[in-house]
């Protein structure tokens, strides 16, 4: 059948076109049969291997976060090589061969003062009012030299314009140290060694009437007492003096201490001053020189040092340790007090055993020295006249007694300290000795009690000062 246009239009071509697809659709069924009856089992499924198994890395580890270190610091700079230092030029300690030695600066000790710079300054001007009573061409004792009145004088001034304008220690030491000479004491060996002691000024109960309480008595010296300046004799006994008494024209020993307290040999002259309550006291105060009466209507007299008779001292601790009377550890000022107060039957003959006495006299104003100068507490020194030169500075370097203030024992400890040469005593002979003011009352009676010490001394004199040999006259 042709298809025409209007074939196509009448709807003849959609009828063919159903058969042709209803036939096509018959054969696809059929051959769906055919196919289904000759077809091979479908081939198995096709097992893939397992996929080989490898081990997954293992997580990375992060470390975590922490603090930056800080970074290291630079190396410091090298130093500049310190400078090579020199050993000190070794030197020979300068041989003591005369009562005072001029030594090497090297030899100079440290200069520390234990004490306050206002009581240095205070003695002196004690020591300068001394020297405005003599001539300044006075002369004293230097070593193998002499110094005057003058020359000690500026060495004064001198120390003086340091400690008042310096502002610090160090200044003082060095100004010290480079304005200064120092003369070093050969002491009792010729090496240096001088013993130190100590003295006070005791308080005493007294009084200027004698009762039977107030029965010892303090005697001014007897008119017949006399002081010879050998000196003037002799120029090689320059300084010496010897005292004594006049009887029918001729100079004689002056009477013991036996004599006068033991056997009354100045009684009905009146010569007493003043009573004492205590003979142990006086005893005591005839020792140490000067002291404080405390009299019974409350009044404070001063007696003091006016003469003495001469005769030798003689300290009681040696003697009463060689009779077994005390222990070498009760050897001090202490010890021989407590002894003589807890034996009253043996004081007296043992007090005889010190044939040196003491004249006194009532003094008005201060405690003063041998010199007529007030003495300063610690700054005062007394030594041997014939040796050193009178009012003048000088260092001094030792041990002193520390006392617990309960219980626990006495310590000692070292220092040194500028001092005056202001006083002498009747038992301070020779370059080895000195004795140490250690003021009034009980504590200066227990440090001065308790010292007895080896130690150094050095006198100083300003630089440049002129020096000559020994003169005739030494006031």
């Amino acid at each position: 059948m042709k298809m025409t246009m209007n074939n196509w239009k009448r709807g003849t071509v959609p009828i063919a076109l159903a058969f042709f697809l209803s036939m096509g659709m018959a054969g696809c069924a059929a051959r769906k049969g055919v196919d289904e009856a000759y077809r091979l089992p479908p081939p198995a499924a096709k097992v893939e291997p397992a996929p080989k198994t490898v081990p997954s890395p293992a997580p990375k580890t992060v470390p975590p976060p922490s603090v930056k270190p800080a970074p290291t610091p630079a190396p410091p700079p090298t130093p500049p090589p310190a400078p090579k230092l020199e050993p000190p030029e070794p030197y020979e300690p300068t041989p003591l061969t005369s009562s005072l030695t001029p030594i090497k600066p090297q030899e100079v000790p440290q200069l520390l003062d234990d004490l306050d710079t206002e009581s240095l300054l205070a003695a002196i001007e004690k020591s300068l009012l001394f020297y405005s009573r003599v001539p300044a061409d006075s002369r004293y004792p230097l070593g193998e030299s002499t110094c005057t009145a003058g020359e000690l004088k500026a060495t004064l001034l001198a120390l003086r314009e340091i400690l008042q304008t310096c502002g610090s220690d160090e200044c003082r030491r060095t100004k010290i140290a480079g304005n200064f000479d120092f003369y070093k004491a050969a002491g009792q060996d010729q090496k240096g060694t001088v013993l130190f002691t100590g003295y006070f000024e005791p308080v005493m109960k007294g009084s200027l009437e004698k009762t039977d309480f107030y029965s010892f008595p303090l005697y001014g010296p007897p008119e017949e007492t006399v002081v010879i300046n050998l000196g003037k004799f002799n120029s090689k006994y320059e300084g010496e003096t010897l005292t004594g008494r006049v009887l029918n024209g001729e100079v004689v020993p002056h009477y013991s201490r036996e004599e006068i307290d033991g056997k009354g040999i100045l009684q009905g002259r009146n010569l007493e001053i003043a009573w004492a309550a205590d003979p142990v006291e006086l005893f005591f105060l005839h020792i140490q020189g000067s002291g404080i009466m405390e009299l019974p209507d409350g009044r404070r007299i001063r007696v003091g040092y006016a003469r003495s008779n001469g005769r030798p001292f003689r300290g009681l601790a040696k003697v009463l340790l060689d009779r077994g009377k005390i222990t070498e550890r009760e050897m001090s000022h202490e010890g021989v007090k407590n002894w003589l107060l807890d034996n009253p039957e043996e004081r007296d003959e043992m007090m005889y055993r010190n044939p040196s006495y003491v004249f006194f006299r009532i003094m008005d104003g201060e405690n003063v020295g041998s010199h007529n100068v007030p003495l300063t507490a610690g700054r005062s020194i007394a030594t041997d006249a014939k040796f050193f030169p009178r009012g003048a500075p000088a260092l001094i370097r030792l041990r002193k007694p520390v006392f617990p203030e309960e219980g626990g024992g006495l310590e000692w400890v070292p220092f040194s300290r500028l001092v005056l040469n202001q006083d002498a005593g009747g038992a301070i002979k020779g370059t080895g000795r000195v004795d140490i003011y250690c003021g009034t009352g009980r504590e200066a009676e227990r440090v001065a009690g308790s010292l007895k010490e080896p130690g150094e001394l050095y006198f100083l004199l300003k630089k440049n000062s002129v020096t000559g040999k020994v003169a005739s006259t030494v006031f």
